[in-house]
This record gives C-alpha cells, sequence and structure tokens, in this order.
C-alpha cells in the first residue's frame, strides 16, 4: 500500500534509483535528437503521463538546442511510449530561439496546469499554459510580466503549484537562485512576493550552497507543505575532475500550512544525489535535476534529469 500524502513523514523517502535507468535518452534527428531531460509527471485513467524537455540541434556552440516538451506514457512507471511530436513548442518571441524548458505540472479538478520556462537566447521567464487532455495545451504567457528591474525583466524560473489552495488562495514556489513564492486567485493570474522564502545555505560547503529551485508540486501533508527542492554547489576539491563546477542534488524543506513563507524543517544533506554514469557525464555533468513526482500502483515514482541529457526514475515503496 502506498502511503497518503497527508501521512508522507519529513523527510520523504527513501528513493531507490532504478535500475534501468536511463528509461528515456535521445532519438532519431529531429525536435528530440540532442538531449531529453527535466520531466514532470501526472497519472490520468490508470497510467503515468510524462512531460519532458527535448532539444534539438538547431543552432551553433555548446549549447546549440531548441527546446520543446514532450509527451510519453506508461503503464507500470517505468518503461514509456512516446508520442511522435511535441505538445508544447515555440512560437512567441520571448520563447526563441531556446524555447519551451522544464515542464513542471499540477493538476487541479480537471485542468493541468503546466509552468514551463521560456528562453529567447539572453532571458529566462516563467510561464503557464493549461489543458484538459495533457496534449493540447494554451498559453497564458509570462506570469510575472511587471517584475523588473530597471528596463530588465526579473529573470524567473521553476514554477511549482500546489494543488489545494491556503487560505483562500494558490500558492507556487518558484526561482533558481533562491525560492519565491506567489499567490493567485485564478490560477492563471500570479502576483509574487517581493522577499524570497527561503535562500541557499551560507555554509560554502553545503549541498544547496550557490543556488536553490523547485522541484515537482508541492505536497499538503499533516505536518506542512514538503517540498522537494533541486540545489548546487561548487565542487571545491582540487582533485576532483569538474573542480570549479556546479554539483546538483536535491533537499527538502517543510513549509507551515498557515504561513507558506515560513520554514520550519530544511534537510542539512541531500536525499539525492548524482552518482551513476549517465548522472556524471552529459551535457552537463554532476546532475540529477528532479521536476516528476507520482503516487501509482502503490508507490510513489520521482522522474529526474540526469546530467541534462536522459531521464531516470528513483522509486520510494513503504
Amino acid at each position: 500500500m502506498s502511503v497518503p500524502l497527508s501521512r508522507v513523514s519529513f523527510p520523504f523517502g527513501p528513493f531507490v534509483k532504478n535500475e534501468s535507468n536511463p528509461i528515456l535518452g535521445p532519438q532519431g534527428d529531429s525536435w528530440e535528437a540532442k538531449d531529453l531531460f527535466n520531466p514532470a509527471a501526472v497519472v490520468k485513467d490508470g497510467k503515468v503521463y510524462m512531460l519532458y524537455r527535448a532539444e534539438d540541434h538547431s543552432g551553433a556552440g555548446e549549447w546549440n538546442g531548441t527546446s520543446r516538451i514532450g509527451i510519453a506514457v506508461s503503464e507500470d512507471g517505468v518503461r514509456f511510449e512516446r508520442h511522435p511530436e511535441p505538445v508544447l513548442v515555440p512560437t512567441e518571441s520571448y520563447e526563441l530561439p531556446g524555447g519551451c524548458e522544464d515542464p513542471r505540472v499540477t493538476q487541479i479538478g480537471d485542468t493541468y496546469y503546466l509552468t514551463y520556462t521560456a528562453f529567447d537566447g539572453h532571458s529566462a521567464t516563467l510561464c503557464l499554459a493549461t489543458s484538459k487532455d495533457l496534449f493540447t495545451w494554451e498559453k497564458h504567457g509570462v506570469l510575472f510580466p511587471d517584475w523588473t528591474e530597471g528596463s530588465d525583466r526579473v529573470w524567473s524560473k521553476s514554477g511549482a503549484i500546489l494543488s489545494e489552495p491556503i487560505n483562500g488562495k494558490y500558492i507556487m514556489y518558484f526561482g533558481d537562485t533562491s525560492i519565491w513564492l506567489a499567490y493567485s486567485e485564478d490560477l492563471v493570474h500570479w502576483t509574487p512576493v517581493k522577499e524570497p522564502v527561503f535562500t541557499p545555505s551560507t555554509d560554502p560547503e553545503a549541498f544547496d550552497s550557490a543556488l536553490i529551485e523547485p522541484g515537482p508540486q508541492p505536497m499538503l501533508t499533516d505536518d506542512g507543505i514538503l517540498l522537494i527542492y533541486n540545489a548546487a554547489r561548487v565542487i571545491t576539491d582540487p582533485q576532483d575532475p569538474s573542480f570549479g563546477k556546479l554539483r546538483y542534488s536535491a533537499g527538502q524543506v517543510l513549509l507551515s500550512k498557515e504561513d507558506p513563507t515560513k520554514v520550519l524543517k530544511r534537510t542539512e544533506a541531500p536525499f539525492f544525489v548524482p552518482g551513476t554514469h549517465d548522472e556524471i557525464v552529459g551535457q552537463v555533468g554532476n546532475v540529477v535535476f528532479v521536476e516528476g513526482l507520482v503516487e501509482y500502483q502503490g508507490a510513489h515514482y520521482l522522474y529526474y534529469g540526469m546530467a541534462d541529457s536522459k531521464i531516470g526514475v528513483a522509486i520510494y515503496r513503504r
């Protein structure tokens, strides 16, 4: 039997990486030929639907891919069948040439709310799309168009929406340096809080000292709002071949249900770290990046990007 989210304890897990990882990788010579990573997930009609970021080879240089969002379906949470075409593609000026990146999805009622990052080659902006069937999406544009510094729109990414309202409003955690909070009454128009909810650790050796950003949708538990978050630190060991670069792992934070800006607990060590070859070697090395979490067939499935190149899953059974 799976553990209802209301009775999930902090920290959540442990999650065990699937032995057959990676479960998906790049293929073909078109829209998903270069890299496949950073998936969201939701259960619909007794199946797991994964929405993932795919890159092509459309440009020059190291970061030469335009991103699109693809979809794949599984009946066991591990083996996925891909839809042949992407379901969300860049069409707006603020989405090109970088594309639509890093989806996160929350179901509320009969509607799926998808946050994604639009990248125009210079600035990242957090955007929203909605769907009734996961295949046809209506874009609602940039979420924080008026949140600016001087003449420049503030860089914004990584929105994770809680499915239940708090104090009459929906909340979303977002950000990719610190983590902020935004409120909404209709799930389309969002108002950000100017001060971050929590920031990177001040200990330079801590796993979350360089940056933090939300992972999958938050979970409402008996003890508070549980948020899995991605984090990075700078590798400081001169003997490490990745010296001076970032190492990504994942932590957890528990926030107050009465005041979603108040941190109650925070993990001092990561619960999920890169370790396999496909997590250490890839487009960006030393990366596990979690964005999808579902409760399915008596277990919890955590979907993640592996070195910004492939997709893996880790499973928590109790």
